[in-house]
């Protein structure tokens, strides 16, 4: 059944949470414009509300706007919705000056009276930081991102300069916090929006009916099914050739490969390694791949007594058997991780000691240990296909395979997803197959979210592992502005993780996209999906 098909039935059933409106005369979507397949269902419209996923990776570029946005080859800052930004020399207060005539969206539910002004900069951040702002609680009141970076201590206050320009003040110089504004998290919304829906009592539409300034606007959301977006007319960079994009969220795998190859979806987004020779045997379909920022690995539950045990974590790393995993998994697409940063970072430590396949040597710490042939962990699995890793099962069922090598029993739990939001119930688990998609070129992005203190306590670092050394010098790192003295903080981070252990690095994965000849426009980002305001249909 095409998407088109299963909107018409499903507004005719009056099954959408949204409602539906009466359905269009032309038929056929593919020439007003396309349809994605192959992401999962949200469960919010909000990414300061997610920990990746459809909203973060995709639908976020599409529907919301960044004060910056990020280089895909420098990985630097550039000007977003603000124009122009300076640092004061104590590196503690940072202004940026906000463009002029940036409209937000007219939907069904919200016609704007105004323009883009400081208030919505204020109202977009505070909601994250301050308690007593009135949309803080709502939705679950959690911010996955900005918590493991500990982004309420960082802000001592957001204030308005005049009416297009804005003043971050912060407790602590952090040489990130550039990065960390053109982040998908980062996203702008409408403070006037937010007024009308405190009036009516209706908070929680904020996050489920979204206004934004980007290039799309939510039309319709239909659960398990599709998503619908339309062209936002007034996009202050122009309006998109495209008149809607739709997103077939029904299926996903071998189901999502079927729908391109029978023309019923126009851009597949990470297809499994297996699928990709498949694809390359059709000449009127094109494979967009991007080198990534990210990384798949196996956190150790260092609540757990047994594996407080260094002895055992570093036996785990040694049983692993990662160029197995590269050819039955990523099919030769991915490369071996040796650290938590991936080769194409600037901080990425060439020299690390990384423990590699070495399954006599971890017998040995075993036996050392006294666990030789006795434990039995337990394994929380995600099933979902991510960029870092193509196929969780098959690589929970090679780590399974590895460690039954050297005597360790494991049980695997299969989840769809994992994330790091609702880790209370996979806190229960000794091992969780897990990875990260870096939201900046920054080298904090990857360690501080997952492995510090800050994370640990706001219960994301799934790890569960605290080292003041090793904070120390994420800390400094973030202070200094020398490029030098920054590389050798984040070096000897990295080597506390390499003798510590508190996870086990796998790969860093490939991120493919396939799209149908016929469009043009696509572009990809190492941090993620990028805005479709460029993408047109040549036929």
């Amino acid at each position: 059944m095409s998407a088109y098909t299963r909107l018409l039935f499903a507004c005719f059933s009056l099954v959408s949470l949204m409602g539906c409106s009466e359905p269009q005369k032309d038929t056929d979507i593919r020439s007003r414009g396309f349809i994605y397949c192959g992401q999962d269902t949200p469960t919010i419209f909000n990414p300061q509300l997610t920990d990746g996923g459809l909203t973060t990776d995709t639908l976020a570029a599409q529907i919301f706007d960044r004060l910056l946005v990020l280089d895909p080859v420098s990985h630097q800052p550039l000007p977003g919705l603000a124009r122009s930004w300076s640092i004061s020399d104590d590196g503690l207060e940072y202004t940026l000056a906000l463009r002029k005539g940036i409209e937000f969206q007219n939907t069904d539910w919200f016609t704007p009276t105004r323009q883009l002004n400081v208030q919505d900069v204020i109202f977009s951040f505070k909601r994250v930081i301050d308690p007593s702002h009135p949309f803080f609680n709502i939705s679950g009141g959690r911010y996955p991102w900005f918590e493991s970076l500990a982004f309420d201590k960082l802000i001592n206050d957001i204030v308005a300069v005049d009416s297009h320009t804005v003043k971050f003040i912060l407790s602590r110089p952090d040489n990130s916090f550039l990065s960390n504004l053109a982040t998908s998290y980062a996203v702008i919304y409408s403070q006037e929006y937010g007024q009308q829906l405190l009036q009516a009592g209706q908070l929680n539409q904020l996050d489920m009916k979204p206004i934004g300034t980007g290039p799309f606007y939510l039309d319709q959301y239909i659960p398990n099914d599709l998503i619908r977006l339309k062209r936002h007319w007034g996009y202050w960079q122009g309006a998109a050739p495209m008149g809607q994009v739709v997103f077939d969220i029904s299926s996903r795998g071998t189901g999502s490969l079927a729908k391109l190859l029978s023309h019923e979806c126009d851009v597949l987004s990470s297809p499994i390694a297996s699928q990709l020779s498949v694809i390359s045997d059709h000449s009127e379909f094109e494979l967009m791949a991007q080198t990534g920022m990210n990384v798949s690995f196996l956190a150790l539950n260092n609540n757990k007594p047994i594996l407080q045990d260094i002895r055992v974590r570093k036996a785990i790393s040694f049983a692993i058997n990662r160029d197995n995993l590269l050819d039955s998994v990523y099919y030769g697409t991915g490369t071996k991780a040796k650290s938590m940063l991936p080769p194409m970072s600037w901080a990425y430590n060439h020299k690390s000691q990384a423990l590699d396949f070495d399954p006599e040597e971890a017998i040995r710490l075993l036996k050392e240990a006294g666990y030789y042939n006795k434990l039995i962990l337990s394994m929380w699995v995600p099933t979902e296909p991510r960029p870092y890793n193509p196929s969780p099962r098959k690589t929970a069922e090679l780590i399974q395979a590895n460690l039954k090598a050297i005597g360790i029993q494991v049980t695997m739990s299969h989840q769809d997803k994992l994330d790091r939001i609702s880790m209370g119930e996979a806190a229960s688990f000794d091992l969780i197959l897990s990875g990260w998609i870096a939201d900046n070129g920054d080298p904090d992005n990857f360690l501080r979210p997952l492995l510090s203190c800050d994370a640990k306590q706001a219960g994301l670092n799934i790890a569960n592992w605290c080292n003041l050394d090793f904070d120390n010098l994420l800390e400094l790192a973030l202070r200094t502005s020398k490029l030098d003295q920054r590389l050798n903080y984040y070096h000897r981070a990295q080597n506390i993780l390499d003798q510590q252990v508190p996870l086990v690095p796998l790969a860093h994965g490939v991120h493919f996209q396939v799209h149908h000849k016929s469009l043009g426009g696509l572009q990809m980002s190492p941090f993620g999906t990028r805005s479709f305001s460029s993408v047109y249909r040549s036929e």
